[in-house]
């Protein structure tokens, strides 16, 4: 099953709603053991980066992230999810992230209506198995910070707004995603399914948690 990772910040239930209409298992844990166990984990994220960074320092959870995704256990951070992924973030001060990528998350800056809202389309920058027979569709985006990676190659998909702004981020078996999957109809559960199916989570005759 998909451990989909509770640190009092995400759409927790909507993602997990997500998975099974899919005909994929999933979790709700806050538990740091249950990260190793897992076939695949997720991280949603609302709300702001340092707090984030507080609550998974609180639970424990924050050394379990990386300790699965460097056991290679496959990973996808949501919306705020694909923020704490990398190195810092200048939200409210400056923050560490979890350091699995690298680079930082800047906000946006100009005349320009803030937050990001609304529906993009995504332009693929290379091939990926997240990405693989799923169009260049629109998805759905919430954000005030955008993230500006040190490393081209874990650019995955961008859209426009004002500017190329990073959607897909990925590196082995570790990827981000800007938007919300769960709430972008087709093209997002499009690419919810392709990470399940990465995980090798298919729902199972009686599995339970």
């Amino acid at each position: 099953m998909i451990a989909i990772v509770d640190y009092g910040m995400g759409n927790l239930y909507s993602v997990r709603c997500a998975l099974e209409r899919l005909g994929f298992s999933g979790f709700v844990t806050e538990d740091p053991a249950d990260l190793a166990r897992a076939r695949g984990i997720i991280l949603p994220g609302v709300g702001a980066f340092g707090d984030a960074m507080a609550n998974l320092r609180r639970r424990g959870l924050d050394r379990a992230l990386v300790d699965a995704a460097r056991a290679g256990i496959p990973l996808l951070g949501i919306c705020l999810g694909m923020q704490l992924l990398f190195d810092e973030s200048e939200e409210h001060g400056r923050h560490a992230g979890l350091g699995l990528l690298p680079g930082r998350v800047m906000r946006f800056r100009g005349t320009f209506k803030i937050p990001h809202m609304g529906w993009n389309r995504l332009r693929y920058l290379r091939e990926s198995p997240l990405l693989a027979g799923v169009p260049e569709g629109y998805v759905y985006f919430v954000h005030s910070y955008y993230v500006q990676p040190d490393a081209h190659d874990v650019l995955l998909a961008v859209c426009d707004y004002h500017g190329e702004v990073p959607a897909i981020v990925g590196r082995d078996r570790l990827f981000g995603m800007q938007f919300h999957p769960e709430k972008s109809g087709k093209t997002g559960l499009a690419l919810l399914a392709n990470f399940a199916r990465l995980c090798g989570a298919a729902v199972m005759a009686g599995e339970r948690r």
